[in-house]
Parts: structure tokens; C-alpha cells; sequence
């Protein structure tokens, strides 16, 4: 056998000698001087659940502001915080007086700006018309001149002729070559007609434009319109939702701005909270949000009802944690599935144990009962005839004072338990005696 090989089969003799040693404390205790330290313990079956602890706060599936857009003096406001309400309740009534006046205005305007509009459209057409009457002239003015120039200078070239065979007189001949010059400036003169009126074309854009500023002035015009008989609309303020009704921010003879240069804002004048479904968004650390995952059972208790539990199901957990004086938490929405759900109310704190692992029926033993090993565990078990066994077995989960056994134990069986204090003896005692030694003051009593 070699060096190597001896070492391992000392340290393999040393702790089974430092086990078997343990076991014999524990017995001994069991019998005498001992027992202070040491008790039986029959195993039962019964609930086990090992889960994250964290806090959160109660809200709502949704928590609706509702605005105002519409100005005046409020009338009336029927409801008050806390009461129910439905989709397409009366919550409150402005004065219209001022929203009438604007929508009143506002038609004017669009009255106006659509008479402009119309009489844009109307001078455009009648420059068109007229563009057109004047081209087809022009058209037809330069064709004539072109005309009567090729005649004048066709007859002109005729009496040039007649001028050398001496048939005409040069006064004759004359008369045609002015007749000539005359008709092509009138050719002339229908070419630059029928140019200006290339310049009126692009003058007659400029009133096409005019038109489309009209157009714009006039759509703006019905803009402010709608928006107007809008806001006239929202002198009654309708609840959009089913819900409870968390904030009233009006009285009877308040008087509400309109927020005419921002359409997007509005004064809010309630909020109402949907709690058709109630949740808690519960922040874990770090290190645990591990062990959570969506589906996961939680149990819910609240300071307001401490001794009433509530069941959830985590819903949701974020993606990115939450940095506060170096501590990392993430946050976690758990939905309240119980029936009961309706106790709890918006911005209540609960404390949450989300549960990782739990069982219904398990056996059961207190945690002094088991021993771990490096490389097992195992339990004191008395067996018939009054003796202890050391018994290996398997366990499950463990919630600080109870373990489940998975597997090795059945209900009715008596354990041996002992506290940590006489447990963390058996090293101390037996650490340095030999498996041979052990064995001799164990003197039989265990198997």
C-alpha cells in the first residue's frame, strides 16, 4: 500500500470513529445525567413552507386622473371620496356660460374666415377664366399677324419684281414694302402679347396661394370650433371608469381656468381607483430575487388586519433593480387573489413571503433531530427494544425549525432530539479517539 493510500484510510477510519462517537453522546444523554439535553420526539406529518420575506405597498389595478378641460364656476359634485361609481357617472357640472360664449366665437371665425375663403376661390376662378380668354386672343391675334405678314411680304417680293421689269412705278413698289414692315410689327407685337401672359400666369399662382392661406385660416378656424364645443362637452365631467372614487379636488363655487394655451394639460378634479383587481408592489433584495419567480404563491398580511392572511400570485418582476444607499432591490407585483381582497385599500403596507417552496403534508421533524455529515445525514431513531439507531436519510425543505423528510422516516417513529450546544460536543469529546475506542464505550447500545 502506498504513503497516499494509508493517509486516505486513517482520515476514513477517523471520521467514521468521530460519528460513531457522536452517536454515543447522544444516546448517553437519552439515559442519563443527560436528559436535559436530550428528548424523544415522535414524528408527525403537517405543512412545511420556506419563502422570501419582503414589504410592500397596496394599489390598485389603475388610478385614473380626471381632467377638466373646460373652464367656468363649479355647480355641483354629487360624490364624494369613497363612493362607487360607474362608467359614464355625473361626477360634476361647470357654468357653460363661458365655454357658450367661446363656442359662439369661435363660429364666427369660421364664418368669417370661410366668406374669405370663398372669395379667394372666387377671384382665382375668374383670373383663370380671364387667362384663358386673354391666351386664346392673343393666340388667335398672333396667328392673324403671321398671317397678314407672309401675305404682305409675298406681295412685297411681287412688286420688287415688277419694279425691275419696269412695269411699276418705285412709289408703287414702296407702298407694298411699308405694307410689309407694318404686318410684322404687328407680328411682333402678338409674340410680346402672348408673353405677358406668361407673366400673368405666375401672378395667377399668387392668388392660388391666397386661396390656400384662406383654406388654412379657415380649417384652423374650425379647429378652435370643435375644440370649443369640446370643452362646452366637458362642463359635465363623466367618470371614464368602474371604481372608487380616491380624491375629490373641487368644491361647489370654485372657479376652473380653462388651459386654452395647452390642450394637452387640464385641471384634475378627481381620481378614481379601479379595484376590480388589487395588488402589491413589494421590493426584494437582491440576494433573493433569485428564489422568485411569476406564478409563485405569496401570502399577505397587513398592520390593519394582522391576524388575516391573504393569498397572491406573483404577476410580475422587474427588470431592473433599484439602487438606494447601495442596497439593491428590485421591485415585484404580486395580484391579491383572495375574495376578501376589497379590506385592503390603496397605499396600505403589507408584508409579503412569497413562497419558494412548501408542502401541505410532509414529515416532519424538528431540526435538533438532524445530523449532517459530510457526506450524509442521518437521524437517532429508537427502535422496539428501548436501543437507537443511527438512520440515514434524506430530506427536503427546512424553515429554521422543522425539516421535511423525503425519505427514511414515516410518521409514529420516535426520534432522539439535542440541542446544538450538546450536538456541537460530540466533536470536542471524540474527536481524537479511535474507531476501536468508540466502539467499547458504545458497549452495544447501538446498532
Amino acid at each position: 500500500m502506498t504513503q497516499r493510500a494509508k493517509r486516505r484510510t486513517v482520515a476514513a477510519a477517523i471520521v467514521a470513529a468521530v460519528i460513531v462517537a457522536g452517536v454515543w453522546v447522544l444516546v448517553s444523554c437519552t439515559r442519563g445525567t443527560g436528559a436535559a439535553n436530550a428528548t424523544d420526539y415522535t414524528v408527525v406529518s403537517g405543512p412545511i413552507m420556506v419563502g422570501v420575506e419582503c414589504n410592500g405597498r397596496v394599489v390598485s389595478r389603475r388610478d385614473v386622473q380626471i381632467k377638466c378641460k373646460a373652464g367656468g364656476t363649479v355647480m355641483s359634485v354629487p360624490y364624494d371620496v369613497s363612493d362607487a361609481v360607474t362608467a359614464g357617472m355625473l361626477l360634476a357640472e361647470l357654468d357653460p356660460i363661458d365655454e357658450e360664449r367661446r363656442v359662439r366665437q369661435s363660429s364666427v371665425r369660421v364664418a368669417s374666415s370661410g366668406s374669405k375663403l370663398e372669395q379667394a376661390r372666387q377671384n382665382l376662378t375668374v383670373a383663370e377664366a380671364q387667362l384663358r380668354l386673354d391666351r386664346g386672343r392673343a393666340q388667335s391675334a398672333l396667328l392673324s399677324a403671321r398671317a397678314k405678314k407672309d401675305d404682305a411680304l409675298s406681295k412685297y417680293e411681287r412688286m420688287k419684281q415688277l419694279l425691275d421689269a419696269s412695269q411699276i412705278s418705285a412709289e408703287v413698289a414702296e407702298t407694298f414694302r411699308t405694307a410689309a414692315t407694318v404686318a410684322n410689327a404687328e407680328l411682333t407685337n402678338a409674340l410680346i402679347a402672348l408673353e405677358e401672359l406668361d407673366v400673368n400666369e405666375k401672378a395667377l399662382e399668387i392668388q392660388r396661394q391666397n386661396v390656400a392661406l384662406a383654406q388654412a385660416e379657415y380649417d384652423n378656424a374650425l379647429i378652435d370650433l370643435e375644440l370649443a364645443q369640446q370643452r362646452l362637452k366637458e362642463t359635465k365631467i363623466y367618470s371614464p371608469l368602474d371604481g372608487l372614487i380616491a380624491e375629490v379636488n373641487i368644491q361647489v363655487g370654485q372657479i376652473i381656468s380653462s388651459p386654452l394655451n395647452n390642450v394637452g394639460e387640464g385641471t384634475t378634479l378627481f381620481l378614481v381607483s379601479d379595484l376590480s383587481r388589487v395588488f402589491v408592489l413589494a421590493s426584494v433584495d437582491e440576494s433573493d430575487i433569485g428564489k422568485v419567480s411569476v406564478g409563485q404563491r405569496a401570502i399577505i398580511a397587513t398592520d390593519a388586519f394582522p391576524a388575516h392572511k391573504l393569498t397572491g400570485a406573483v404577476s410580475r418582476i422587474a427588470t431592473k433593480g433599484t439602487s438606494v444607499s447601495d442596497v439593491v432591490t428590485f421591485e415585484v407585483q404580486i395580484e391579491v387573489l383572495s375574495p376578501d381582497k376589497t379590506k385592503l385599500k390603496p397605499e396600505m403596507t403589507a408584508n409579503v413571503t412569497i413562497v419558494s417552496a412548501a408542502n401541505e403534508n410532509a414529515i416532519l421533524v424538528p431540526a435538533q433531530a438532524v445530523i449532517h455529515d459530510e457526506d450524509r445525514t442521518i437521524v437517532g431513531v429508537r427502535s422496539g427494544n428501548g436501543q437507537y439507531e443511527m438512520r440515514p436519510v434524506r430530506t427536503g425543505i427546512e424553515d429554521g425549525t422543522n425539516i421535511e423528510i423525503v425519505e427514511g422516516l414515516s410518521t409514529g417513529q420516535t426520534v432522539v432530539l439535542a440541542d446544538v450546544a450538546m450536538q456541537s460536543r460530540w466533536a470536542r469529546r471524540d474527536n481524537t479517539r479511535s474507531a476501536d475506542s468508540v466502539r467499547r464505550m458504545l458497549g452495544g447500545a447501538i446498532r
